[in-house]
């Protein structure tokens, strides 16, 4: 008897669960055929409705709609997804999700869609996956939401706010509730609370939001909108030259790279070399070499293409810059303005022969995955790439001061430096050394040229762009000194930043010229001066 009543109760239940199911289907498939019939002016009124159902199967309905592949039957305006397939269109039920076989594409009419029903779409699309299990799915949502704003949406974010548990898409779902708090009717207590999370969340994009709602706020929430607004301004101004140090700090790095070399040689050698941004474009070129190479025939090899072209660009220069110094300069010791004059000269032979090889345009070089990309900190957007150049440059700095100060090479070069004739006269071999120097300072540049195929121009032209500005460096920071280099790259490289919005590119490096001469008539050996008895003779 008790399984034959289970049996009946169950029986009883389904019977009666049936026909709801079935009223609750209809309805919402009356809710999607009378867009055949809405006129455009009042589309967002029907996909308000849609979305307020709350039921996942007008998500389909609502995506096909935004794309425009919603159609209409002719003879009883009833609504079909639909996909093309020549003069036919493959049908689905919008409602049951199931085929419906094809029909030809001239017995439907397609439901017409402006930018402000994609809008509309986009709103109501937001608000009904702002639930979803999927993280990003509900990610889009919330910034669906937060892009196009909609009153009629406000239930559904708090809903939403309430359950969700990620950090992220809950401050995005939390400004999106500001944002639509704003425009709603709710009372002004919970808009000034609005304003106060909008004006926490600071950016861009919380300016835009409270200036368009200053111009239609009444005159109790007006107050508290423009103290949000000249607090965000604040914020942004402070981010704002945050952001000026992070571009001077990245120019530095550059600079850095590209004069710790020179500085190197023009301290030992005492030799102006013309040609050193030649030996940044060999390292540059080297890189596309190797990228080529690696694309051709190790296309799984990409990613340590920086890692293969650091010695390579190394190695080539170092050995270019070495048959400069046996080949010319060796001969032309003490005669400063004939080593520039010949620097020059061979400067201008390795730009034509460059330019005959690889031909006078630009030249790709990719970058690995690992230094592509951005992320945000705070206020500021850090880029990977001029992340891992400015980490770069600083562990080249590190090698080269322990070079100097830990290894006999070292030991012999700052000898020469500070007093060449005692050197000699200790038995040291200078002109060896003066050949190990300069090659190693072009080595250098190779390296930097690796770096800088990253984020500049691969051309002939590419060291021509540096070497004014490292001569600039190494002076500034006092010749030959290691640490006047690095700050002296770092506090130019920020300096620049600082006065480009207000002068101008070209404008602001002439003011740092002018700035360094003025500095040099009060310190003429630069930032820190070598000592020794010779070099203060």
């Amino acid at each position: 008897m008790y399984r034959i009543f289970q049996t009946l109760l169950i029986a009883l239940c389904l019977f009666t669960a049936i026909p709801g199911g079935l009223h609750a289907e209809e309805g919402l498939r009356d809710l999607v055929n009378a867009l055949a019939e809405a006129k455009l002016s009042n589309m967002d009124e029907h996909i308000a409705a849609l979305a307020k159902t709350g039921d996942p199967k007008v998500v389909p309905v609502l995506e096909a709609l935004g794309e425009g592949m919603l159609y209409a039957r002719k003879a009883d305006n009833q609504l079909f997804l639909t996909k093309e397939s020549g003069s036919n269109l493959t049908l689905t039920d919008p409602v049951t999700g199931e085929s419906a076989g094809e029909a030809p594409k001239a017995a439907f009419s397609k439901i017409k869609v402006n930018n402000g029903v994609r809008r509309a779409v986009r709103t109501a699309l937001g608000s009904l996956t702002l639930l979803s299990p999927d993280r990003n799915q509900r990610l889009k949502a919330a910034q669906s939401v937060l892009q196009s704003p909609n009153a009629d949406a406000l239930g559904a974010i708090e809903n939403a706010l309430a359950a969700e548990k990620d950090a992220e898409v809950r401050a995005l779902l939390e400004r999106a509730r500001a944002t639509t708090l704003l425009i709603s009717d709710r009372p002004v207590d919970e808009k000034k609370e609005a304003v106060q999370v909008l004006q926490q969340s600071g950016g861009r994009e919380a300016l835009s939001i409270l200036s368009t709602a200053l111009n239609s706020a009444d005159e109790t929430l007006r107050p508290d909108i423009e103290a949000a607004l000249a607090g965000v301004e604040q914020t942004q101004a402070l981010w704002a030259a945050g952001q000026n140090v992070w571009y001077g700090l990245s120019l530095g790095s550059v600079l850095l790279l590209a004069a710790i070399g020179l500085a190197i040689t023009f301290g030992v050698m005492g030799i102006i070399n013309m040609a050193h941004g030649e030996m940044v474009m060999l390292g540059a070129y080297t890189t596309f070499m190797v990228q080529e190479i690696l694309r051709n025939s190790f296309p799984g090899l990409f990613d340590w293409s920086l890692a293969i072209a650091l010695p390579l660009a190394f190695l080539v220069t170092g050995a270019v810059g070495l048959a400069i110094e046996r080949g010319v300069i060796r001969f032309l010791y003490g005669r400063p303005l004939e080593t520039l004059l010949a620097t020059w000269g061979i400067s201008l032979i390795l730009q034509q022969s460059v330019r005959s090889i690889f031909g006078p345009t630009n030249r790709e070089v990719g970058n690995p995955s690992w230094m592509s990309g951005a992320f945000e900190l705070g206020g500021l957007t850090i880029t990977w790439n001029r992340l891992w150049i400015i980490l770069f440059a600083l562990a080249v700095f590190a090698a080269l001061l322990i070079l100097l100060k830990k290894t006999p090479m070292g030991l012999q070069m700052r000898a020469v430096t500070q007093n060449r004739r005692m050197a000699s006269s200790m038995g040291i071999r200078t002109p060896w050394v003066d050949a190990l120097t300069f090659a190693l300072g072009s080595g250098i540049a190779g390296m930097a040229g690796v770096a800088l195929s990253q984020i500049d121009n691969v051309s002939p032209n590419l060291g021509q762009g540096y070497i004014i500005d490292s001569f600039m460096v190494v002076v500034f920071g006092g010749v030959g000194n290691l640490w006047g280099t690095l700050v002296g790259a770092f506090s130019l490289g920020i300096l620049n930043k600082f006065l480009e919005p207000y002068a101008g590119a070209v404008l602001g490096k002439i003011l740092v010229l002018v700035l360094i001469i003025l500095f040099i008539q009060k310190r003429p050996r630069g930032l820190f001066a070598l000592k020794g008895r010779a070099v203060e003779a």
